[in-house]
């Protein structure tokens, strides 16, 4: 992981200069990264889902580090890693939730704002959906429901703070969110 660390602090310090976009270069990172782990990793569903988590966790932590936007760092690893897993063999869906759930996560820990980093997930999903030829959709609610379950293991408060951001985000798609949320499919 140390790799993930050093190409983040490298790539990062000319984006913090104001040399360029957070997300997109986080997004080139992360997705080089899980590509690299798991090229000869014999399971790659169990070793995937394992990389996805520190490349989540390592990245976002450099990133609060650096100063950059944790929202769009969210976003970009988010989405690089879904685009990496699908390169692997690693199911988008499963990608997308386990990386949005970490996020969240990680967010939580360092003490950034939790419904922003979901809200930020959530459409690095959906970004990466367009990337990799995925339902958009599809990957939306994965990744909302990996926010959902890692609300719901830090506490009852965290839950409120991610529900309440998924449903007023305007940027995401609220037929499938609420849906998730209250269990309504109309």
């Amino acid at each position: 992981m140390s790799n993930l660390t050093d190409d983040l602090k490298n790539a990062l310090s000319s984006v913090v200069s104001g040399a360029g976009d957070v997300a997109s270069t986080v997004q080139s990172v992360a997705r080089k990264n899980v590509v690299n782990l798991l090229q000869g990793a014999g399971d790659v569903a169990t070793a995937g889902l394992q990389t996805i988590d520190q490349v989540v966790s390592e990245g976002l932590e450099t990133i609060t580090g650096t100063g950059a936007s944790l929202t769009d760092g969210a976003a970009g690893l988010v989405r690089g890693v879904v685009d990496g897993a699908k390169d692997t063999g690693v199911s988008a869906t499963e990608a997308a939730e386990a990386a949005a759930s970490q996020a969240v996560k990680t967010a939580s820990k360092v003490g950034s704002d939790v419904g922003a980093v979901a809200i930020s997930s959530v459409e690095g999903a959906i970004q990466a959906a367009g990337d990799i030829g995925e339902d958009s959709g599809a990957l939306a609610k994965s990744a909302a429901m990996g926010t959902l379950k890692a609300a719901d293991e830090i506490g009852s408060e965290t839950g409120g703070i991610i529900r309440k951001a998924l449903l007023n985000a305007a940027a995401l798609p609220h037929d499938i969110i609420d849906a998730l949320i209250t269990g309504k499919t109309e």
